[in-house]
């Protein structure tokens, strides 16, 4: 289903229907209707959560340490996790949620998603959750999910006085969203809100220190490694030749095709590191993103560049991560797919901030012009852009991010043979 279909819906069934519920949820409570929220958020008082978070790729990585929190805090609750199919894989990287736990609804198309959702309604209420935290910034369907789960306590960001997305106000736990801090501390200020009192507006006055949005380490089988490297090198041999990987991720999601460097800038980056005799050049992607995979290789054309689109699935990329040297990726998925690896990674940023949106990696260099338009995208406008000409990425340079490609990364990683 085509995004912006999917953001007509959400605004205009999306409003009126979070309305609507909003209402009606008040009505219940002052009737006794629905189940009361469990008093105290100490360990045992929260059995179940559910955390909404469905079309962003990339912030299942981000939110890892809530996650990782959650566990913390309440040591005996189950973890569900609900996502759009196609990004489940995302969740499988860190592992963090048990793979039967995570919940899934397809979107390929309107029919098969309204008949997923309803299902998952009803599946959720059977599940009984205590607690249902809405991750997202930009839906209302989530905030709705969250509202017909049927969980008593229900976390997610609220507007308050500020200018935004109307998504119903129907939770127990509003939070602010700061726009001034990494988006990894906005998740985290979640789960602390939810072991405070209703009362306390806004929630969350605490300093979140930035050593608590560190990733863990990806901690690879090495059974799986050596498997996935014996099938690279048997695919590719020349790749056992030269010993210095460079990944070039041209590719980003259809949610947003504003953050796209031009390809032809990736073209001639390929082209000057191939200059290194030592250097492979692998150009990743799905499988239907193979056109701009070849537009580079075609520019090169050198049997050091490789196209590995649609080779890999989401959970073998950190295995190639481990085995190269070096990324250059658009603001998307790949980057935080990287970072609990810690390969040194260059992402360019346009029309976000790496102050909201970077890697968790301390090996990633982000590149971002800072024209007066960017950040264009916001929680505020539903992550929408007038942009027409995204000059926040075409003004940046090929000679400044291949300058960036000689450094050495800061930290060291995981040493892995090849």
């Amino acid at each position: 289903m085509h995004i912006d279909l999917m953001r007509r819906i959400d605004r205009w069934l999306g409003v009126p229907l979070a309305g609507l519920l909003t209402g009606l949820d008040r009505v219940g409570r002052r009737l006794g209707f629905g189940r009361a929220a469990k008093r105290g958020g100490g360990p045992g008082a929260i059995k179940r959560i559910l955390f909404i978070e469905l079309s962003e790729m990339g912030s299942a990585i981000i939110v890892d340490p809530a996650l990782r929190l959650a566990a913390q805090r309440h040591p005996g609750a189950e973890h569900y996790f609900l996502i759009f199919a196609q990004n489940r894989g995302s969740l499988d990287i860190l592992g963090t949620i048990a793979r039967d736990h995570v919940l899934t609804i397809r979107a390929t198309n309107l029919p098969l998603f309204v008949f997923d959702t309803l299902g998952m309604i009803w599946r959720l209420r059977r599940l009984s959750f205590d607690v249902a935290i809405d991750l997202e910034l930009f839906s209302r369907f989530t905030s709705i999910l969250s509202l017909l789960s049927g969980a008593p306590v229900r976390v997610g960001f609220h507007r308050f006085h500020n200018e935004g997305l109307y998504r119903g106000n129907h939770l127990t736990h509003p939070v602010l969203y700061n726009p001034h801090q990494h988006m990894a501390k906005n998740f985290l200020a979640m789960i602390y809100a939810l072991d405070e009192d209703r009362a306390v507006l806004p929630h969350a006055k605490r300093r979140i220190a930035d050593e608590e949005i560190a990733l863990a380490p990806y901690a690879a089988d090495p059974g799986a490694l050596e498997s996935f490297r014996d099938r690279l090198i048997h695919r590719f041999p020349q790749l056992d030749a030269h010993r210095r990987w460079i990944i070039l991720n041209p590719n980003a999601s259809n949610l947003m095709p504003l953050r796209k460097w031009p390809l032809a800038s990736f073209a001639e980056l390929a082209k000057r590191l191939l200059e290194d005799p030592a250097v492979a050049v692998l150009v990743t992607g799905a499988a239907d993103e193979r056109p701009d995979a070849s537009h580079i290789l075609d520019h090169v054309a050198s049997p050091r560049a490789i196209d590995l689109t649609g080779f890999t699935t989401l959970a073998e990329l950190p295995l190639l991560y481990l085995l190269a040297d070096l990324m250059v990726t658009n603001d998307s998925g790949p980057a935080h797919f990287a970072a609990a690896t810690r390969l040194k990674t260059i992402v360019l940023f346009g029309p976000e901030t790496p102050a909201l949106y970077g890697a968790l990696n301390p090996n990633a260099e982000f590149v971002f012009k800072g024209l007066s338009c960017s950040p264009c995208v916001s929680a505020a406008n539903h992550r929408r852009s007038p942009c027409t000409d995204n000059q926040c990425m075409q003004q940046i340079t090929v000679a400044e991010v291949f300058e960036r490609t000689r450094s050495e990364p800061p930290f060291p990683r995981p040493a892995v043979a090849r």
